[in-house]
C-alpha cells in the first residue's frame, strides 16, 4: 500500500513549499502534496498557472517569495527544494558562466530558501525540509561535473542542517533520486532510459513530509539500484 493510500489527507491543514513546480518532479510533488491535503506554494522561475514567479538563485526574488507566502497561507510545515538546473560539458570547456548558474540553481538556492522560511519554522519548533539531491550527488558522473559538485553540496547541507535543527522540532532530509523521466535527465544524461517516473520521487517527498518519524533526519535516501 503507497503511503497516500493509507491516508487520503495526511497533510490536511498544513502549508507546503515547493521550488522549481512548473514541471518534472517538482510538479509531481506539488500535485500529491496538495492532494494529500496540503495548501501549496509553488514556485517557479517563470510565470505559469497557481505558481508563485522566483528565481531561487536570486535573494531578492526569495525573500518576496517567503514574505507573500507567508503572508497568504502562514508559516510553511513542509519545504521541499527541488529548483535546479543540468549542464553537460567537459570541466575544461565549461565556463565560469555556466558553472555559476548550476551551482547556484541548485546549490545557492537551497540554501536561500531554506534560510529564509527557517526562523519561522524555529519559532514554532515544527517542520520538515526535504531537499531534492540526486544520485549524482552521491556519486560521480563524467560530463556532470558542475551539477554533481552541486547536489554532493545539497546533500552536505542536508546532513550538517540537520544537526542543527535537530533539537528545534524539525526534520531536515534529502532524496537522491536516479534517473527519472523528465527533460533534465533527457539533457544531462542523453540517451538515458529512465527507471522511474516523477511520480514516483514525488511519492518518497510524501513519506519524509507526512509519515516519516521526527527521528529520521540528516538522512539521504537513495531512490536507485
Amino acid at each position: 500500500m503507497s503511503p497516500a493510500a493509507a491516508s487520503p489527507k495526511p497533510l490536511a491543514g498544513k502549508v507546503a513549499v515547493v521550488t522549481g513546480a512548473s514541471r518534472g518532479i517538482g510538479k509531481a510533488i506539488a500535485v500529491l502534496l496538495a492532494e494529500a491535503g496540503a495548501r501549496v506554494a509553488g514556485c517557479a522561475r517563470h510565470p505559469a498557472p497557481g505558481l508563485f514567479v522566483c528565481d531561487v538563485a536570486r535573494p531578492e526574488d526569495v525573500a518576496r517569495f517567503a514574505d507573500e507566502v507567508t503572508a497568504t497561507l502562514g508559516v510553511p510545515d513542509v519545504v521541499v527544494n527541488n529548483a535546479g538546473i543540468v549542464a553537460r560539458a567537459r570541466l575544461d570547456d565549461m565556463s565560469i558562466e555556466t558553472w555559476d548558474a548550476v551551482l547556484d540553481a541548485n546549490l545557492r538556492g537551497t540554501f536561500l530558501v531554506t534560510r529564509a522560511f527557517l526562523p519561522a519554522m524555529r519559532a514554532r519548533r515544527s517542520g520538515r525540509i526535504v531537499q531534492i539531491a540526486s544520485i549524482s550527488g552521491r556519486q560521480g558522473t563524467a560530463g556532470l561535473t558542475a551539477y554533481c559538485a552541486a547536489k554532493h553540496g545539497v546533500v552536505g547541507l542536508t546532513r550538517a542542517l540537520a544537526e542543527e535543527l535537530r533539537s528545534d522540532g524539525i526534520a531536515v532530509n534529502a532524496v537522491c533520486p536516479g534517473s527519472v523521466d523528465t527533460e533534465m535527465l533527457r539533457l544531462g544524461l542523453p540517451g538515458a532510459e529512465p527507471d522511474m517516473s516523477p511520480e514516483d520521487v514525488a511519492n518518497v517527498v510524501l513519506y519524509l513530509a507526512a509519515y516519516a518519524p521526527s527521528a529520521l533526519t540528516g538522512s539521504c535516501v537513495d531512490v536507485f539500484g
